[in-house]
């Protein structure tokens, strides 16, 4: 049995013309999206945490960039 709130969806949906169907389905898309949880999957991070890892940064590009915005 459907609930009242989406008996009363399925009734707005009803009003929309046909040719606004292809956006409302993006924008109603991608609401439900947020609202249902996402697994994580497997071997994908869930943060940038230790990317840069073992990595060096060239100063001569740093100082050179900072030249322009700080000028002696």
């Amino acid at each position: 049995m459907l609930s009242t709130y989406k008996k009363r969806i399925i009734k707005e949906l009803g009003r929309v013309p046909e040719e606004k169907m292809p956006k409302l389905y993006k924008v109603i898309h991608q609401i439900t999206s947020e609202f249902i949880s996402k697994t994580k999957k497997p071997g994908k991070r869930g943060s940038l945490k230790g990317l840069w890892k073992g990595s060096s940064i060239d100063d001569s590009l740093f100082f050179e960039a900072k030249k322009p915005l700080f000028p002696l």
